[in-house]
């Protein structure tokens, strides 16, 4: 797979060569090995470990639905109510962070309404911190430890 600019972690890997997978701590399951899931369980790995992230507060694949849409955003940090508190979207390696990908981070968050956004491709990370009254966002330089969100 790809070199990322996240922790190297204890990786779980099985199926076949055809159709590897990775287990997912949060789902608690293998799930098929693509450029944007090892980049997903790398991040997040990356919470748990170096950025006291409770595993209990996060989620995978959270469904959204907005009128007749269904989305679903990457992952969620919830705070100890279960209320969101971040949005995270992952893209594979090869993608470049655009404007079309916070455009869709924003979506999830007109439903979710939470504190940070987060996009990352395993290479560039962007954090962003929401500022509701002033109607802006703040970029970050880094990802906040769990105990300063």
């Amino acid at each position: 797979m790809f070199r990322l600019n996240l922790p190297a972690y204890q990786i779980k890997l099985s199926g076949t060569k055809e159709h590897p997978t990775i287990f997912d701590v949060l789902r608690r399951r293998y799930v098929a090995l693509t450029p944007e899931e090892w980049v997903r369980q790398h991040f997040i790995h990356f919470l748990i470990e170096h950025k006291n992230y409770p595993a209990s507060l996060l989620a995978n694949e959270v469904q959204l639905k907005m009128a007749d849409k269904s989305m679903r955003a990457d992952s969620v940090l919830y705070n100890q109510l279960l209320q969101p508190r971040m949005i995270i979207e992952y893209k594979a390696p090869t993608i470049q962070i655009s404007q079309k990908v916070f455009d869709q981070i924003m979506s999830y968050n007109i439903l979710l309404h939470v504190d940070y956004l987060v996009v990352s491709n395993g290479l560039q990370t962007y954090c962003c911190k929401i500022d509701d009254e002033h109607e802006k966002y703040l970029f970050l330089e880094d990802i906040p430890d769990y105990q300063n969100i």
